[in-house]
């Protein structure tokens, strides 16, 4: 009787270390298996922001000097001149003095908030985000006197 427990002893703890041994790898699967849930689920890109530390500490000194290299002419080429220069979706020209005399009898005021806020077609900004207010005007003060 003595062996015969012996070996029922023996079989349990060997059944016992392969259903631990179970329970231990199916917990690391699982872990394992969460982690390539989350990280399939994580965001391709991040939001930064001049000024935040993920910006290489991009500060507002940065943007004062960027504003110095400004040039209204480059920045009509990047991002007006698709439009302006079709007249794509009635987008005045540069060159069309009677386009042009119609919106300035609004005042330039009027014509640089339309830049600013959008209208009609034109999306707000003239998909020029980087651009500050001033700089926007400066762009119009350049297709107008094209």
């Amino acid at each position: 009787m003595a062996v015969f427990n012996s070996i029922i002893s023996r079989r349990v703890a060997r059944i016992s270390a392969v259903v631990l041994g179970i329970v231990f790898a199916g917990s690391i699967a699982a872990q394992s298996r969460d982690e390539q849930i989350a990280e399939r689920l994580r965001p391709i890109g991040e939001v930064c922001v001049a000024g935040d530390p993920c910006a290489g500490g991009a500060a507002p000194a940065q943007t004062a000097d960027a504003s110095a290299e400004f040039s209204a002419e480059g920045t009509y080429n990047t991002n007006c001149a698709v439009c302006h220069n079709s007249g794509m979706a009635g987008a005045p020209k540069p060159d069309d003095e009677a386009a042009w005399a119609t919106r300035l009898e609004k005042g330039m005021d009027a014509v640089v908030a339309n830049a600013i806020n959008g209208i009609n077609a034109m999306p707000a900004k003239g998909m020029c985000m980087t651009c500050t207010d001033e700089q926007l005007a400066e762009v119009v003060a350049f297709m107008v006197g094209q």
